[in-house]
């Protein structure tokens, strides 16, 4: 038989607690079992993974002295380990004997917490032992006192050996039904690495700042993007302008929201750009996929505007010229 012994106390020399358990450790010992005992504040930065200590335990004792409030932050650490990485199935075997001595208010609730806690995690709380005890010299010289806590190791150990079966419990129930903890794929070692990234201001401030560069530089490609799609039109259009005697005019295109298009035709001289003049005397308006129908040649300004594809104000004719003088299909 195996007990571990976790005390998530803060070690000081006159800790009740720390009596009770070495108490409870000779008294199992003479009984021929193997106790092992951590202690939780010495252990303070592998907390997290203390939960592979159960493997081989049929028993343990939570051990821990109520200050001022509660369990105590190293307590409460070991059993958060045990609920996120813990093997529940394996758990679900344990006995568990809570110790918790008080030197202020509260070594009841205190006993009450870790039964609680255990049966959460699928585990099986026995009987422990509790007491407001200010000095241990208390007791240490109270031969009754010793006797209760020799009593309490006996128990936990005739219950671990006959393997008692105890009633169930409604958190058993209450677990099934509403616990909603995800899977964790990190293992404790990575999570606790990614908690001290995550309270690092140096290392947040220094991704912010990366996430910035990164977003600027995403936008100035994108805006990239968008001027070679901008100079593709005006490109296409110069590519495949046909000067013709006689047909001037002004075009105006709008693309959707963007930035006008405009084409001014001259005596045999084109001139093509984004922006806007005063004069036009033709406006049109299209979807940028409109436009690309009519330069890659499925499409004409003509065909465009019939089927409603494009709007228009101004001279028909010169709209049919539009089709003369860049011949897209040709």
């Amino acid at each position: 038989m195996q007990i571990n012994i976790y005390y998530g106390g803060r070690g000081l020399m006159d800790d009740p607690t720390l009596f009770c358990i070495n108490k409870i450790q000779e008294v199992l010992e003479e009984l021929r079992v193997t106790v092992e005992s951590y202690h939780l504040y010495e252990l303070k930065n592998s907390i997290t993974t203390l939960p592979q200590t159960l493997k081989n335990a049929d028993g343990v004792i939570l051990a821990t002295t109520v200050e001022w409030h509660g369990i105590g932050g190293y307590m409460q650490q070991f059993l958060d380990a045990c609920w996120l990485y813990g093997d529940k199935e394996l758990i679900s075997k344990i006995y568990m004997c809570p110790v918790v001595m008080a030197t202020t208010y509260g070594e009841r609730e205190g006993n009450m917490h870790l039964s609680e806690a255990w049966e959460l995690l699928g585990g099986i709380p026995c009987n422990g032992v509790c007491g407001y005890i200010q000095d241990s010299t208390v007791l240490e010289n109270n031969s009754d006192y010793i006797n209760i806590i020799e009593r309490t190791a006996e128990g936990l150990y005739r219950t671990i050996n006959q393997r008692m079966p105890s009633l169930p419990a409604s958190n058993h129930a209450v677990k099934q039904k509403i616990s909603t903890t995800k899977n964790i794929d990190l293992t404790p070692q990575e999570s606790e690495q990614l908690s001290q990234y995550a309270s690092d201001e140096i290392y947040v401030q220094r991704q912010k700042q990366d996430i910035q560069e990164l977003t600027s530089r995403f936008k100035e490609l994108m805006n990239t993007d968008d001027d070679d799609d901008d100079m593709r039109f005006v490109n296409d259009l110069k590519q495949a302008y046909q000067p013709q005697a006689g047909m001037t005019g002004s075009y105006k295109i709008t693309l959707g929201n963007g930035i006008p298009l405009s084409v001014i035709v001259k005596e045999n001289a084109l001139q093509c750009f984004y922006g806007d003049t005063d004069i036009y005397d033709i406006e049109m308006q299209m979807p940028v996929d409109c436009m690309n129908e009519i330069v890659s040649g499925r499409m004409t300004f003509q065909r465009a505007f019939m089927s409603g594809d494009m709007t228009m104000k101004g001279d028909f004719k010169l709209l049919r010229n539009l089709d003369i003088l860049f011949p897209f299909g040709v």
